[in-house]
């Protein structure tokens, strides 16, 4: 007997939520389910070095916030140490280097405290300039987009960079520095993302 031909239906598409937050960052999402999260910390209130303030907003390709971004950062300590077994030295007590960030769930902004890194160690024997270490993901994004926050006040550091020079146009250099201002008398770095189109954010295939 012949079998019907009637068509299938799409099979629905799987992304990068909208579970991601429940899931990663229960608080954000309205979740009391731990003492401790995960990620909310990413150096103690008395790690050596200068304490600042990294915010920015994240936007899509037509200018929109991006409301349901989380990201992961990872940095070395003032010294240049990260806080791993195969670290270039050691770190202090209460200094992990990472931390989990989420956009507001209404403006697309995201921020947090942390120390100003120092310079750490290159290929072959460079030095790298002071930087944090980007992950990002959202409702949409399938694979994670790795990018870098470099320091408008470390120009000579930057200008040395070995991954910065990778990078030929000025204009598309400049999408990884963020710029200083001061806030209650604390360094205030504004980093803003933006995921396609004019201005794009340099982003790593790692």
């Amino acid at each position: 007997m012949p079998q019907s031909r009637a068509p299938l239906n799409e099979t629905a598409s799987q992304t990068a939520g909208p579970y991601l937050h429940i899931g990663l960052q229960p608080s954000t999402a309205g979740f009391a389910m731990h003492q401790t999260e995960l990620g909310q910390q990413i150096c103690a209130p008395d790690t050596n070095g200068t304490h600042i303030r990294v915010e920015g907003i994240i936007t899509d390709g037509t200018g929109a916030p991006v409301t349901d971004a989380l990201f992961e950062v990872w940095q070395a300590n003032a010294s240049g140490h990260y806080a791993h077994p195969l670290g270039s030295g050691p770190v202090e007590p209460g200094f992990c280097g990472w931390a989990r960030v989420s956009a507001d769930f209404q403006t697309g902004e995201w921020g947090f405290d942390t120390i100003k890194p120092g310079p750490t160690s290159g290929p072959n024997q460079s030095k790298q300039a002071p930087h944090l270490n980007i992950w990002i993901v959202a409702r949409g994004i399938n694979i994670g987009l790795n990018t870098r926050m470099y320091f408008a006040d470390e120009s000579a550091a930057n200008a040395q960079d070995p991954v910065l020079s990778l990078i030929p146009e000025d204009a598309r250099r400049a999408t990884l520095i963020a710029k200083k201002t001061l806030q209650n008398d604390r360094p205030l770095y504004r980093f803003d993302i933006r995921l396609q189109g004019e201005n794009e954010t340099v982003f790593f295939d790692i």
